[in-house]
């Protein structure tokens, strides 16, 4: 039987063959494998909001679509982040609006720039696109600001992206640093600032939403403080008119009813949240000491995850498929960050697993070298 190869752009074609992220039931089943800690994905182990759980239960119903306009949740971020309801837009996740985000603003050609070895999921999105990646390395496992900005000026780029916390590394760019940086940004240069975990982060050094100035896309999600990874929810705060100019090509169904149902209750519920934030905290202290103990360097962290510095990415594969063995999913960086191991900041039963697995395989390791 003839078969046809698919008429591919060359954008697609040029993308590698494997997806970014192997989730960790792709491998349970591949390799038979039972994971007794998810600490590979930067989920939360401390569940969602009483009050969310109870919205979906009153709420639970397939009939419906969810609100088109996400008027209820929009209105609601609106008050917490003292800007317009115009302002807000909501979607299907952080990565649901780097795909938004591409389409929008990106043509081939087109010059955007971002740090060497940061989150790939913008470079995927956007190199479908046709952009013309400027990869920027960092310094010091941060991402180098001031080099970002020359090379924005360089380019001309059309955007920069910045993950604040840094993910894989954690590191966390405080406000005077980011002022500094976007007023070095080309004027018809937008800042995408993915701000996946900024719940993590020091209140009086993160960014007032409002004091970015109009060139500045601000990305938020439900899925790491609030606990709702599986219900795909995300929104950005921006300038009303790149909102306007984003809704005309949003799904408007993509964002499903339960979903705004949890992510509204749950944005009522800044106790629950603030539990989360110190429980995340003790447990990013639990790592530290970890890393002290085995004399291997942790970087310092605003997230919910800590990155171990192994020193080599050969290192880290040995040590990856070694807590994989052992029932630990847990992640490395993209090249050339792939020298840490990124683990979630668990429940305190993971880590103490976690601590427990990692500690011998680590005397194994160097029992092996001394051989």
């Amino acid at each position: 039987m003839q078969t046809m190869e698919p008429p591919f752009t060359k954008q697609l074609r040029s993308l590698p063959a494997s997806i970014p992220f192997v989730g960790p039931e792709t491998i349970e089943r591949e390799e038979n494998i039972r994971f007794q800690a998810r600490l590979g994905a930067n989920e939360s182990a401390f569940g969602i909001s009483p009050n969310a759980e109870q919205a979906i239960k009153d709420g639970a119903t397939a009939t419906y679509y969810g609100d088109p306009t996400n008027f209820n949740l929009r209105t609601e971020l609106a008050g917490v982040h003292g800007v317009s309801i115009n302002q807000i837009l909501v979607g299907g996740g952080i990565d649901g609006l780097f795909s938004l985000i591409a389409q929008a603003f990106i043509e081939p050609g087109t010059p955007v720039t971002t740090s060497r070895g940061s989150y790939p999921t913008f470079n995927y999105f956007t190199t479908l696109c046709g952009a013309a990646l400027g990869l920027v390395p960092y310094r010091d496992f941060c991402p180098d600001l001031n080099a970002l900005a020359k090379e924005a000026q360089r380019s001309k780029s059309r955007f920069v992206y910045l993950a604040n916390p840094d993910n894989p590394t954690g590191i966390f760019q405080i406000r005077n640093r980011l002022e500094n940086f976007i007023s070095k940004l080309p004027e018809d240069c937008l800042l995408i600032l993915d701000e996946a975990y900024i719940d993590f982060s020091p209140p009086p050094e993160i960014l007032p939403v409002g004091k970015e100035g109009p060139r500045v896309i601000r990305m938020r999600t439900f899925s790491k403080a609030h606990g709702m990874a599986g219900m795909r929810i995300g929104y950005l705060i921006a300038d009303q008119e790149v909102v306007a100019g984003l809704n005309k090509i949003r799904n408007q169904f993509q964002v499903s009813r339960l979903a705004q149902i949890a992510a509204l209750a749950s944005l009522k519920d800044s106790a629950f949240i603030d539990s989360v934030v110190a429980a995340v905290a003790a447990g990013r202290e639990d790592y530290h000491a970890i890393g002290e103990e085995l004399g291997i360097k942790t970087l310092p962290s605003a997230s919910n995850f800590v990155a171990f510095d192994l020193g080599s990415p050969k290192r880290v594969s040995a040590v990856l498929e070694a807590l994989k063995r052992k029932g630990i999913f847990v992640r490395t960086g993209p090249p050339p960050n792939n020298r840490l191991l990124r683990v979630t900041i668990g429940a305190p039963r993971e880590r103490t697993l976690f601590a427990a697995v990692f500690k011998e395989i680590l005397a194994s390791e160097h029992l092996g070298a001394s051989k």
